[in-house]
């Protein structure tokens, strides 16, 4: 990797941390698509791009996680009981996910990611929160919607905030204290999802150098030491910045990023 790539991923790292910390979600629909471009430019197997993509964005997710965790934990934003039950049904399905992705090709796990965009974007714009119309259920029922939520966060790079807060909110659990437990539930979803990406990918042949399984460690690292300045910086301009107007901007961008990615991938 020359120090164009470096400075390539760097700033990868730099705007989805800024991203983030405006908008409080993970990395994934940003991330995936321009690693999917910018593998392509390395030269990477074509059919591998995508998993190494989701691989690299999982595996960057986990410093930031561990960042949010901590900080929405010092205001008693989380619900860790909710936390301990959804937490197995997440490692597992996130688990289980990522073998469902290593099992598909290239062209359909971009069809499903660029849907799934959509229907993100879609939220964003129309900016509809789910009435509050019932309570928590109980464990069993937690770890099934877990699963659900760690399956889908492994085969788009998420960390589930798109799912699980809604969910929250939907069982009457205030919006900042929602925030807070997905964040916490961001952190098992972001490391299972890794570690299934990392095996997945061991034994697959022809992978490029600096390479664990699927994961493209030097990406990894210049990503997450960018966006570990930067999300700070977001989280501090959403108190000044027309929020409202800039979530539409990104719900385009996440829009025309899923296109472009899609269209490599089924070009090639």
């Amino acid at each position: 990797m020359n120090f164009v790539d470096l400075l390539c991923f760097l700033s990868l790292g730099a705007i989805t941390g800024l991203f983030a910390g405006l908008f409080g979600i993970g990395g994934g629909g940003i991330m995936v698509p321009v690693l999917t471009f910018l593998f392509i430019k390395l030269a990477f197997p074509v059919e591998h791009l995508v998993h190494m993509a989701l691989a690299t964005s999982m595996a960057a997710i986990v410093p930031t996680a561990i960042a949010s965790l901590r900080a929405h934990h010092k205001r008693r934003a989380v619900i860790w009981p909710v936390v301990y039950k959804v937490a197995p049904g997440i490692l597992f399905g996130t688990f289980a996910g990522t073998f469902l992705a290593s099992y598909l090709s290239a062209t359909p796990l971009a069809i499903f990611f660029s849907c799934f965009m959509a229907f993100v974007a879609l939220q964003m714009v129309l900016d509809q929160k789910p009435k509050p119309s019932r309570q928590l259920p109980g464990s069993v029922a937690l770890m099934g919607v877990g699963s659900g939520i760690g399956g889908v966060s492994a085969l788009v790079a998420i960390g589930g905030g798109t799912l699980t807060v809604p969910f929250l909110t939907w069982c009457n659990v205030a919006l900042p204290i929602a925030i807070g437990t997905s964040a916490a539930v961001g952190l098992p979803i972001a490391f299972s999802g890794a570690l299934g990406y990392a095996i997945n990918g061991w034994s697959v042949a022809n992978l490029p150098a600096h390479t664990l399984g699927f994961i493209y460690w030097p990406a990894v690292f210049a990503m997450a030491t960018a966006s570990f300045f930067t999300a700070p910086l977001g989280a501090k301009l959403a108190h000044s910045l027309p929020i409202p107007l800039l979530k539409k901007c990104f719900a385009v961008l996440l829009i025309s990023l899923s296109l472009q990615m899609l269209f490599t991938v089924v070009g090639h």
